[in-house]
């Protein structure tokens, strides 16, 4: 059985992240979270102080030669969690303050060179499904199935304000829904690897849709490709 690759890429709190873990998990495939490595990078660069007005970004690709990202398995949760130099920060890469720096500390070329590198290198051997903002157009550009996702900003606000409440951070609504509108912009005007729909990948708009009969839609076209794929020669 032929394995393939699944790049999900498109807006924050789109549900990118939840949708590419119950494809992987249904598929027996690989989990990659491209999007919480960049959060991990920016994270450093807060301990580091490199976001005090504009990024330090020469010093900032100096110092990640010796930083390390990988992901381990959460045996709590049974998720795969990303972890900066051996530690777990899987929680404090998803803060509000993070959310504020990570577009900027991912349109620094150097930045994305390394993880571009990172990820090419886990999606190598197909049977991955990674998400993020460039997987279809830059990191996987072969991928199989492409998806790219969207919805309303002011749903994707009062997502990720929920998600923020449940964790006991204290933010309001408009800061969440300012945050989320800034990150579209800098996102998708961005000079290196901007934000964009791959010509061959699936429009997916999930404003008026459940997190089930989204994963049934994707998951039924996922599982057609993959029976093409191996009714092909070769």
């Amino acid at each position: 059985m032929r394995k393939i690759s699944i790049a999900i890429d498109g807006y924050s709190s789109t549900g990118k992240s939840t949708l590419a873990r119950q494809l992987a998990k249904s598929l027996g495939y690989i989990y990659i979270d491209s999007g919480a490595m960049y959060r991990a990078v920016t994270l450093f660069a807060l301990r580091e102080g490199l976001l005090n007005g504009q990024p330090n970004a020469e010093r900032l690709v100096e110092l990640l030669r010796g930083v390390e990202l990988d992901f381990a398995l959460n045996p709590d949760n049974g998720r795969s969690e990303i972890r900066l130099n051996g530690e777990n920060v899987e929680k404090q890469i998803r803060t509000i303050e993070v959310s504020s720096h990570v577009s900027q500390v991912s349109a620094i070329a150097g930045v994305r060179e390394k993880l571009v590198k990172l990820q090419r290198e886990m999606g190598r051997n197909r049977g991955v499904v990674m998400d993020g903002r460039d997987i279809g157009t830059v990191v996987l550009p072969e991928a199989e199935l492409k998806i790219f996702m969207t919805a309303s900003p002011e749903i994707r606000a009062a997502r990720r304000y929920k998600e923020l409440l449940d964790r006991g951070e204290q933010v309001s609504y408009e800061e969440v829904l300012k945050n989320v509108r800034e990150r579209d912009y800098l996102d998708s005007h961005r000079e290196v690897s901007p934000l964009r729909q791959a010509e061959d990948a699936i429009l997916f708009d999930n404003s008026d849709m459940g997190l089930e009969e989204q994963f049934e839609r994707i998951h039924s076209h996922a599982l057609r490709i993959i029976e093409k794929t191996n009714q092909a020669p070769g």
